[in-house]
């Protein structure tokens, strides 16, 4: 019985980044892989985004991904491509990268990393108690680890051994993606649909053809058949060109799962073993790398004593609050932010509906809005901005208040208190009052027209 602290189970993207990550560490890991080498059928994942850059950078091997693929912008919502060149990062682009090469780099740097991978081995069970995992293999003999992973797919066998779960959201679409050979020249390129996007692309010197079909019924099952295509073809163009001779043929849906649990006792997931999703936008592969980093230095921290066990909770906490209250606030428009320059964190954001204190007794600030008119807001120093304010009294409503409570702005949290406040009809901050109270003027102005009498102003 082979002794080690980690068996990975899937020498995948996501099995070889964690076994980098748990040598460098000192971690003595073994991967136990079912292909007997790196070579994929069909096209995978076809790069990397900005952050799987950024975590190789951190490990010093970034460059040997940059040397083979295209940097180009490949971040987008829908069929609205977002354009990252200007985030402050040294690699604001994505990396067209084929899977198959992304594996061989990886696999050739674990080589360096002298870390063992048993190929065209399968595990065909597991047991776990209080000290470790025993891991059987396909021919008799087995293994024996502090610690298993399954890194193994989404029909991940270690999954399903350990008894988790893999809930389910069933699919509202499915593609074919292939490549073959055409008789008659298609139009190239992407076409839109009222199900979803089609494309032809040219593959090498143009003799084969990359095809993305969508499905005209929704269709499950990752072996789909030549007639299948020619049908998808015909369903979408009118014709099928003549495909023939595919290289291969799969079948992809917008079908999403995601383990209950990412650990059951000393077995751990990672990767599409913990959560499958469509594959448009490029997340998988990208999702499952930075699983491994996430994970790698937890689980190497506590082999070697010096964290607890309890670390590893860390790993699988799935709700979190800062995704949730971001996503939350943009999908509910509670986020919009106007750029009107740097400043306060109210600048260009929404008002607060806070409970105000005001000569004429409580007042919310969202009353004070409703005959559509600006609001400027004094907070404790009664009557000094009226005479800066005084060209704009017939349009800006001024009001001194009081506010003894905390200032909060959705996803963003606590904000320090103003003292000052300029607010739009639409309930969006104009000014907000810093160092430089004359910046009044010109957001009167730019916002609520020139003053009534010029001579007014300082």
């Amino acid at each position: 019985m082979g002794e080690h602290e980690v068996v990975i189970v899937g020498g995948g993207p996501t099995g070889l980044m964690l076994a980098a990550e748990l040598s460098l560490a000192g971690v003595d890991v073994v991967i136990v892989e079912r292909r007997p080498n790196q070579d994929l059928a069909g096209s995978r994942a076809r790069g990397l985004h900005a952050r799987t850059i950024e975590v190789l950078d951190q490990r010093g091997v970034a460059d040997r991904f940059l040397c083979q693929g295209k940097a180009m912008q490949v971040a987008g919502f829908g069929h609205c491509p977002l354009d990252i060149s200007d985030f402050p990062t040294r690699h604001n682009y994505g990396l067209a990268l084929m899977q198959q090469e992304t594996e061989r780099t990886l696999a050739a740097w674990l080589d360096e990393l002298a870390v063992p991978v048993r190929r065209d081995r399968e595990v065909t069970g597991f047991s776990q108690d209080d000290e470790g995992v025993t891991v059987n293999l396909a021919g008799g003999d087995s293994l024996r680890a502090r610690y298993l992973v399954g890194c193994d797919g989404g029909r991940s066998v270690t999954r399903k051994m350990a008894g988790i779960d893999f809930a389910a959201w069933d699919a509202s679409v499915s593609y074919l993606i292939a490549e073959v050979e055409l008789t008659s020249e298609p139009p190239w390129g992407i076409r839109t649909g009222d199900r979803g996007t089609n494309a032809i692309g040219k593959v090498g010197d143009g003799e084969r053809a990359s095809v993305v079909l969508v499905e005209p019924e929704v269709r499950e099952g990752d072996e789909p058949g030549l007639d299948q295509l020619r049908a998808a073809l015909v369903a979408a163009y009118g014709s099928d060109f003549g495909a023939h001779n595919p290289t291969w043929l799969s079948r992809f849906t917008d079908m999403a799962r995601q383990a209950v649990s990412y650990r059951e006792g000393r077995v751990l997931l990672a990767g599409d073993a913990a959560h499958v999703h469509s594959p448009v936008g490029g997340q998988g592969l990208n999702l499952g790398v930075q699983d491994a980093v996430n994970l790698g230095w937890k689980l190497a921290q506590v082999l070697r004593g010096m964290s607890p066990e309890s670390l590893l909770d860390t790993y699988q906490a799935l709700k979190m609050d800062e995704p949730r209250k971001r996503y939350a606030a943009m999908m509910s428009g509670l986020d919009i932010h106007y750029d009107l320059g740097a400043g306060h964190p109210l600048l260009g954001r929404r008002m607060p509906d806070l409970d105000l204190i005001t000569d004429g007794g409580p007042r919310r600030v969202f009353t004070l809005l409703h005959q559509a008119r600006p609001v400027l807001l004094n907070f404790g120093r009664p009557g000094v901005l009226d005479s800066l304010s005084a060209p704009w009294a017939d349009r800006v409503r001024r009001l001194d208040v009081r506010y003894s409570g905390s200032w909060e702005l959705p996803a963003m949290g606590p904000v320090p208190a103003p003292t000052a406040v300029l607010i739009r009809p639409d309930g969006h901050v104009a000014w907000v009052e810093d160092a430089n109270p004359q910046g009044i003027f010109e957001a009167l102005g730019v916002w609520f027209g020139p003053p009534a009498s010029s001579s007014l102003r300082p």
